[in-house]
């Protein structure tokens, strides 16, 4: 788009279309480069304007939901303080389970009364500083999530996850999200992909190796009755209550399931 913008400016001087350009062509022949860099900074204030205005962010916005390079990561960050409407007291002790899990525990400690760690399913070779802190104070870690969570059970009140199982197969699935049930004491929040809607990020692709399979919310519903995960109703109700009130709708399927007993 800026590109076409540049264009357009430079044909209209050629063409004299703009009353100043014109000036400055009948001066070219006494200051040739004073005419060039007036209108060179000419251009750059256009494209400059261009990006600035609202409805240009606007566009990127709405290409970048179209395209799916969105990550429900991102969305658990819009709804944390949905889900503290929700669970209350109960999310005073969050494990995060997903990729960019130090986003997430750091907006996480930024609450009050609200203690957090992450688990980082892939690697974390660049890392910034703020997640090498994480990760050197033991809030954040990397495992693998196919295996046991290395925590005893309940160690959490509730658990969070994100743009992980949605590269998992059933196999893992049957093994993964009990799991995450273990370790909570409260709850289970499952932030899932939407079919048709999301794509894997090409950062993720990059590091899974896989693309992720986006899964009906039906098809979710089927797995948690097989694997004898109940739903947590009351925690699902007042999340959908607290989201209605200011008109949020999330990007991603939401989940919320109770811990195993």
């Amino acid at each position: 788009m800026s590109r076409r913008q540049v264009g357009s400016t430079r044909r209209g001087g050629d063409s004299g279309s703009f009353p100043f350009v014109g000036a400055l062509h009948s001066k070219s022949r006494s200051s040739p480069l004073l005419s060039i860099c007036l209108v060179l900074v000419g251009a750059c204030l256009l494209i400059g304007y261009a990006f600035s205005g609202p409805g240009m962010f606007k566009s990127i916005r709405e290409v970048s939901k179209i395209t799916g390079d969105y990550s429900c990561t991102s969305e658990v960050q819009r709804a944390i303080p949905l889900l503290k409407i929700a669970y209350g007291d109960s999310m005073r002790k969050v494990l995060h389970v997903g990729p960019e899990t130090c986003s997430v525990v750091s907006t996480l400690l930024m609450e009050e009364e609200t203690e957090a760690w992450g688990v980082e399913p892939y690697d974390v070779e660049d890392a910034d500083s703020n997640c090498k802190s994480l990760l050197r104070k033991g809030l954040v870690r990397v495992a693998d999530i196919k295996f046991p969570l290395p925590y005893r059970s309940k160690s959490f009140s509730v658990v969070i996850v994100s743009d992980a199982l949605d590269y998992l197969s059933p196999k893992y699935l049957n093994k993964t999200v009990p799991e995450l049930a273990r370790v909570a004491s409260d709850g289970v929040v499952l932030f899932a992909g939407n079919p048709g809607k999301q794509k894997a990020k090409v950062a993720e692709l990059s590091k899974v190796g896989r693309p992720a399979k986006m899964r009906s919310s039906s098809w979710w519903n089927r797995f948690f009755s097989q694997t004898n995960l109940e739903e947590n109703e009351s925690g699902s109700k007042k999340f959908e209550k607290a989201a209605s009130k200011i008109s949020y709708k999330p990007a991603c399927q939401v989940f919320h399931l109770k811990p195993l007993h």
